[in-house]
């Protein structure tokens, strides 16, 4: 996936097994790989944490991914200090305390919304293309959920 974020690959011809000796078990391909210039405007840390987590269980559905306590608890801390910082940078020149970060809303509800629309509904990060994992990253930037790598 990140191969094809940054470069576009195109297949030039197969070589079979039987090119080789011993012969292994695959097949092979001749791939071009072009470098996409400029790189596409996405945060390379936060597509870098949600392409590590969708496939780590690749066969597994994203919902049930994204809705496991370990990942959920992950996105509210990464909510939280994302709201920490954010209020620290609002801190006012005459020296006053920054505000409050807001409280932080139901991650798992969040989540749940996104897994909602059809795009995501069912889907497995093995059979996902580069659109639909950009969609992904939007949908959760979108509700205020972020990733670190």
């Amino acid at each position: 996936m990140n191969c094809q974020l940054l470069a576009k690959v195109t297949q030039l011809l197969k070589v079979g097994r039987n090119n080789f000796r011993p012969p292994p078990k695959v097949d092979s391909r001749v791939v071009r790989i072009e470098v996409r210039n400029p790189p596409p405007p996405v945060n390379f840390v936060e597509w870098d944490g949600l392409v590590k987590l969708c496939f780590n269980r690749k066969n597994k559905t994203l919902r049930s991914i994204f809705t496991h306590k370990k990942t959920l608890a992950d996105l509210e801390t990464s909510w939280k200090t994302l709201a920490a910082l954010r209020a620290a940078d609002a801190m006012t020149d005459d020296g006053a305390p920054p505000p409050p970060p807001p409280a932080c809303p139901d991650v798992k509800a969040l989540v749940e919304a996104i897994f909602e629309d059809p795009r995501f509904e069912g889907k497995r990060a093995a059979k996902m293309d580069l659109d639909d994992f950009l969609a992904l990253l939007v949908a959760f930037n979108e509700k205020g959920l972020h990733f670190s790598a």
